[in-house]
């Protein structure tokens, strides 16, 4: 039981940090696109830029256990935003999944901002 309390959070960390990671590099290889699909709901294409650094950043922190904590809140509120914002048709059942996930994210964030990286991270909290 003492491995598993050990090797969770590294584990929840590279699953939720690999995501964001992934998600960040992919918006680099079609940054217009990103900014097109920022831009049908109403905000600055310009963001697209932020959005895809913020992303890699999550990742990279989550993944090296770094600052997590400040970074959980912020991912939070990034996956709580894009779900009201970008997956708020609930009507269609991809959308709805797409908003559930970001809400199951937030929630596995605000655990990481509760209880800390855990004991295999550059944070020792």
């Amino acid at each position: 039981m003492e491995q598993l309390k050990t090797y969770s959070p590294l584990i929840a960390r590279l699953f939720i940090g690999g995501f964001f990671l992934l998600a960040g590099v992919g918006k680099l290889g079609d940054i217009a696109g990103t900014a097109g699909y920022i831009e049908s709901v109403g905000l600055p294409g310009a963001l697209a830029w932020p959005a895809t650094i913020f992303e890699i950043a999550v990742g990279l922190s989550l993944i090296l256990g770094f600052m997590v904590r400040p970074v959980a809140l912020a991912g939070a509120a990034f996956c709580l935003f894009t779900a009201v914002v970008f997956h708020n048709n609930l009507a269609d059942q991809i959308q709805m999944i797409m908003f559930l996930k970001n809400f199951s994210i937030a929630g596995a964030f605000l655990m990481f901002f509760a209880h800390g990286a855990g004991k295999l991270a550059l944070d020792k909290a």
